[in-house]
């Protein structure tokens, strides 16, 4: 691997790392983060499009890919609510996790990936990795009843979103396009999703601002342009004559480490000695399990 793919390779690392933090800090209710993190996203895919000379879908493909980045802002909305009950040190190695047993199980069942029984067993030992050391993230040293309802709802709130996040990396695999044609009609989608949220917020609440009169919403653009940082280097990385598809996406999932960290570090969410230890064990886990499933 040399210097300049694997750069590319860890640009997740920075962007997927960083979003999370970024959005939580600039602060602001859901349908503030959604809207300012679509519009961030929307502009960046259609500088990059320019950029590339990248010629726009039609027909089915353009229509699948409208639907990926509707299924990921569906589910972007679930992961910001549930940061507000666990905070994003806590909720995105669930994500994560979810993600992960998502994409290897449609993989599986649906593309025929890990045949035979031993990649099946390694592939089964390495999804029980990711869920222990899900739950070792979130592992809470001092439990209350309080903390222990908020991190259930959490927990199903973050179930409920996988479909979107499904949607969001399966429905561009039944498209010829490739990633880097299908990543503007995708914004395209997110930023439908985070219009419309925006509206009914607004027709919703008698007593809170708009989000389109917030600067607020304006300044989670920032924290979309970090996304989008890191979708973009992951198509990037990706390719044939870069990383490659395995080692792309294994690079991409050290950025629930960063997300992690920089939550507990930069916002305050703290961890006991303790629960910092144990955490560090669950990330190495979820990473390694990652890494286990791609090179099977």
């Amino acid at each position: 691997m040399d210097t300049v793919a694997l750069l590319v390779g860890l640009g997740p690392l920075i962007g997927w790392g960083l979003f999370p933090t970024i959005a939580s800090k600039f602060g602001g209710r859901p349908s503030n983060q959604i809207l300012g993190t679509t519009i961030g996203t929307f502009i960046l895919a259609l500088v990059f499009m320019w950029v590339r000379d990248l010629s726009f879908p039609s027909g089915s493909d353009l229509l699948l890919s409208i639907i990926s980045g509707i299924g990921w802002a569906c589910a972007q909305i679930v992961t910001f609510l549930s940061f507000r009950l666990v905070g994003s040190s806590r909720a995105m190695p669930i994500t994560t996790a979810f993600q992960l047993l998502g994409a290897s199980l449609w993989g599986v069942f649906y593309l025929g990936d890990w045949p035979g029984v031993n990649a099946k067993i390694f592939g089964g030992l390495a999804l029980i990795a990711i869920i222990i050391g899900a739950y070792l993230t979130v592992w809470s040293e001092n439990k209350t009843q309080e903390k222990s309802s908020l991190l259930k709802k959490a927990v199903i709130w973050l179930l409920f979103g996988e479909i979107g996040y499904w949607l969001y990396s399966a429905a561009p695999q039944a498209t010829p396009i490739s990633g880097m044609e299908a990543f503007l009609p995708q914004s395209i989608g997110m930023l439908i999703v985070g219009i419309i949220y925006a509206a009914v917020e607004t027709t919703r609440s008698n007593t809170e601002a708009s989000p389109f009169k917030e600067k607020v919403s304006y300044k989670q653009i920032w924290a979309g342009f970090f996304f989008a940082f890191g979708a973009l280097t992951y198509l990037i990385s990706a390719q044939p004559d870069m990383n490659g598809l395995a080692t792309g996406f294994v690079l991409s999932q050290t950025s629930v480490a960063l997300a992690t960290l920089t939550g507990i570090w930069f916002l305050g969410q703290e961890k006991t000695k303790k629960e910092m230890a144990v955490t560090v064990v669950g990330l190495v886990l979820i990473i390694a399990g990652a890494a286990v499933t791609q090179f099977i």
